[in-house]
């Protein structure tokens, strides 16, 4: 009996590693590309940073900058830090508006009516029109419509709302005034929202499709509403969802070329424009990861996962 039982182990230990070893040789592409392409740029890229190039002879010369741009992007200059705290209040009231409209539409999407794959092309749609020429086209068209306009926002149109329209409805609400603000650049950047949950909205109906129809009928026999059902059922079960679409929804926003720290870095030019460029890159990259840690230590102690066995 015991002698059964070990084969049978070993077996099982004999399958998960030839499974193991299957999934390496799929991954070795990417792996090699990592290695022999991503890496020494990576290794280059970091030289550079801590170097200044010397061109007045005939051999460029790397010349040890003693981590002078480093310094500067906090003491000398308060540009960089301005402009980073700019895109980190951004961040903050634009992923929960991203994440929260694409679950909606995924939850709507994901019901059973008529013309559902039409629906869902049509909210993927903004996803692929932001790509690309399209781009700029939008970009060139803003532009001159700005230049139409006299290029003056005084504050009263242009959006959907205004402050003072805000301030009104709320004059007797107690609200502060940096909620009105925020109220009303999340209505009148109702646009971008939807711009930027078409992938969100996929990965959330992906993952709405793999709960099992059981689990809601088992719900309906026992007589829970609508509502019971999604905060008791449905968003644990989707809440692995919610943790990578925070970190993408965080990514995105911080590699995008409207980015307010994007917008500062990538004009830098001058003699040693490359090497100061490279190395506030590699700060805001540290940024970036300490904040999708933080978010992904966050968010993971809430997540649900379903057990298989």
């Amino acid at each position: 009996m015991d002698n059964t039982l070990k084969i049978k182990k070993h077996r099982k230990v004999s399958l998960d590693s030839r499974k193991a070893r299957a999934g390496y040789v799929f991954t070795l592409p990417f792996i090699l590309g990592i290695l022999l392409v991503y890496l020494p740029i990576l290794v280059d890229s970091i030289w550079m940073s801590f170097h200044d190039i010397d061109r007045t002879g005939e051999v460029d010369v790397y010349v040890f900058n003693h981590f002078q741009y480093y310094k500067d992007a906090f003491v000398s200059s308060n540009a960089f830090a301005t402009n980073l705290l700019a895109g980190l209040q951004e961040l903050v009231f634009e992923v929960p508006a991203v994440i929260i409209f694409s679950l909606f539409i995924a939850v709507v999407l994901n019901g059973k009516m008529l013309g559902r794959a039409a629906f869902r092309a049509i909210f993927f749609v903004p996803v692929i029109i932001s790509t690309g020429v399209m781009t700029g086209l939008m970009s060139q068209d803003n532009a001159a419509t700005s230049e139409m306009q006299g290029g003056v926002d005084d504050g009263s149109g242009g959006g959907i709302i205004n402050t003072l329209e805000v301030e009104a409805l709320f004059r007797n609400m107690a609200i502060g005034g940096d909620l009105v603000t925020v109220v009303v650049n999340l209505v009148n950047d109702i646009y971008s929202i939807i711009n930027y949950s078409g992938v969100q909205m996929l990965i959330f109906l992906a993952g709405l499709q793999s709960i099992s129809e059981s689990i809601y009928e088992a719900c309906r026999i026992d007589g829970a509403t609508g509502w019971e059902t999604f905060w008791k059922v449905t968003f644990p079960m989707i809440s692995p969802m919610i943790l990578v679409n925070a970190v993408y929804t965080v990514i995105d926003s911080f590699t995008r070329s409207t980015n307010a720290t994007m917008k500062y870095i990538q004009p830098i030019s001058g003699p040693q424009g490359a090497s100061e460029r490279t190395a506030l890159y590699w700060i805001y990259f540290l940024v970036i990861i300490a904040i999708i840690a933080v978010i992904a230590g966050v968010i993971s102690s809430y997540i649900f996962y379903q057990r298989k066995d």
